[in-house]
């Protein structure tokens, strides 16, 4: 049964339909062979209503419809003035404040293709015009920006920990520590590319410069303190915390800045409409593939066979981040943390491992992912922002990625990365 499953979801991949086509397919399939016929399918449809029925998933479309509204205002620009008023002028500080200006903004958005747009598009100019190459150009903003799958709010912990039942509120304050920690390797690498490649530096900004940058960005630096201050203090849940982020965001880009108005309603709602669309039915159909292969006892046979329950917590963490790593390099990451969740399952639970130091770890092969050849949305995103060719997008990722990978080892090898800051808020 497994091989018919994976045969037909590959051949269907293969022939260009959707993820969410071959996923159904399977489950379809898988009920089949496993029940005889279709006369019970409405067990397949409860499964995938039961999969978009948590009330914790409301958070999607609301983190989605907050970046939607902060990449069509200034919360992206005000933010970018900020890092460049402090660190512009060192040596290779232009491309320190384009990965730091991700980070902020992924802290605000959640989302990385929305940082792709919104800190890529004025930044990679003047990175041209700085004497960066293209090739790294493009690589770190693409890189930098899945920095927002790790610093909350993040979409991929919201789908994990409704998948695993882990605590959303856990999961974002566990992010903090390796994204911080990624951000730092990221900028140690661009100060040692600017100065092999002597890269000229930007002029010092004043004192009283960055004191109207810093009074300009404090606005949009209420939003990772509505996040985290919110869910650390109590004060608001996940889900309760992106409405208010929501309602932060209205308040700002169309009463305070300005920068939008009512015709601009529209086309923000319609665009976070078809995205919160393709989530929740991947969501959906992901929920019963995965309610099909685990009523199979499918991940018992594949972890047994592989013997990873006998490899010890190390082991286990090890081959999570090899299997999520692969697979988000072919197919989308939401699809990947719904279905390979399930089938370690059992190993998590089997050798004691902390979910949410799992979860971090799940995250962040996604965020690899997202921006590794051959299929990262990303580097599709960057394609159709920059108008550049593929090649030239990917050629420059290969050290970003080795970064992310590195990290992925230190925390493995250093729980504590993770779990500090979670086990100071909720222990």
């Amino acid at each position: 049964m497994t091989t018919i499953m994976v045969t037909t979801m590959i051949a269907l991949l293969l022939l260009g339909f959707p993820m969410m086509i071959p996923l159904i397919t399977a489950a379809v399939i898988g009920f089949f062979m496993m029940f005889g016929g279709l006369g019970q399918m409405d067990t397949v449809i409860q499964q995938m209503m039961a999969g978009i029925r948590p009330a914790s998933l409301i958070a999607v479309p609301m983190f989605i419809l907050a970046a939607d509204i902060m990449t069509r205002g200034q919360s992206a620009e005000r933010l970018i003035n900020m890092v460049m008023a402090f660190i512009g002028h060192v040596k290779g500080g232009l491309a320190v404040s384009t990965a730091a200006s991700c980070t902020l903004f992924g802290a605000v958005s959640g989302s990385t293709q929305a940082t792709v747009v919104a800190i890529g598009s004025p930044l990679r100019p003047k990175m041209l015009k700085a004497g960066y190459s293209d090739s790294f150009t493009l690589a770190l903003i693409i890189n930098a920006s899945d920095i927002a799958f790790l610093i909350p709010p993040s979409i991929g912990m919201i789908i994990y920990g409704v998948i695993s039942g882990t605590s959303i509120g856990e999961l974002f304050i566990a992010g903090i520590g390796p994204g911080l920690l990624i951000l730092l390797m990221f900028a140690v690498y661009c100060v040692t590319y600017a100065v092999v490649k002597d890269v000229p530096t930007e002029a010092r900004s004043s004192w009283r410069t960055r004191a109207l940058a810093v009074r300009d960005a404090l606005w949009p630096l209420g939003f990772p303190v509505i996040i985290v201050g919110g869910i650390y203090g109590g004060i608001f849940s996940p889900t309760e915390a992106a409405a208010a982020c929501v309602l932060y965001a209205v308040i700002l880009e169309f009463g305070v800045f300005r920068s939008l108005n009512m015709a601009d309603i529209y086309t923000i709602a319609k665009s976070t409409g078809l995205i919160t669309a393709v989530v929740f039915i991947l969501v959906a159909v992901g929920t019963a593939f995965s309610w099909i292969i685990s009523f199979a006892q499918i991940p018992q046979a594949i972890l047994g066979a592989v013997g990873i329950n006998e490899a010890g917590p190390v082991g286990v963490l090890i081959a999570i981040c090899v299997a999520f790593f692969v697979a988000c390099m072919f197919v989308d990451p939401i699809v990947v943390i719904l279905v390979l969740t399930p089938i370690f399952t059992p190993a998590i639970e089997a050798t004691g491992l902390d979910p949410v130091l799992v979860g971090i770890l799940i995250t962040l092969q996604v965020a690899i992912g997202s921006a590794t050849p051959p299929f990262g949305c990303d580097i599709f995103t960057a394609i159709a922002i920059f108008k550049r060719p593929y090649l030239d997008v990917i050629k420059g990722t290969p050290p970003f990625i080795f970064i992310l990978v590195l990290a992925a080892a230190l925390l493995i090898m250093f729980p504590q990365i993770a779990l500090f800051l979670r086990d100071l808020a909720f222990r």
